[in-house]
């Protein structure tokens, strides 16, 4: 029997459809994956990232408040979550099309255009 992803604590019915689309139906493999991993997935999966919604997801994890996170625990998983965005992005195709704010930027005609 499986657990919905919105049963832990922090984590709403957004958080349960983002992870439905990264591959993710269940607060087990949720919690197999841990949280680098999971977010790893939702990043590859389209979610924009946000710091927040990362540490959110480590105190869910560990059945804390998502407002726990503090001081140095807080600024090592700020560390973490740079380098885990750094490493998805690193990852792109470098001929995909932008994303994220880049993705705007590009619309509205303020990042110069692709090299042809």
């Amino acid at each position: 029997m499986s657990t919905p992803v919105s049963s832990l604590r922090n984590l709403g019915p957004a958080t349960e459809a983002a992870c439905a689309r990264a591959g993710i139906p269940d607060a087990e493999t949720l919690r197999a994956l841990g949280a680098d991993e999971t977010y790893r997935r939702l990043l590859a999966s389209g979610t924009r990232p946000h710091f927040i919604s990362y540490y959110v997801l480590h105190m869910a994890l560990m059945g804390r408040p998502w407002n726990d996170c503090r001081g140095k625990e807080k600024e090592a998983l700020r560390l973490r979550f740079d380098a885990l965005v750094a490493g998805v992005a690193a990852k792109r195709a470098p001929d995909a099309p932008p994303a994220g704010i880049e993705a705007i930027l590009n619309d509205i005609g303020v990042l110069p255009a692709p090299p042809v």
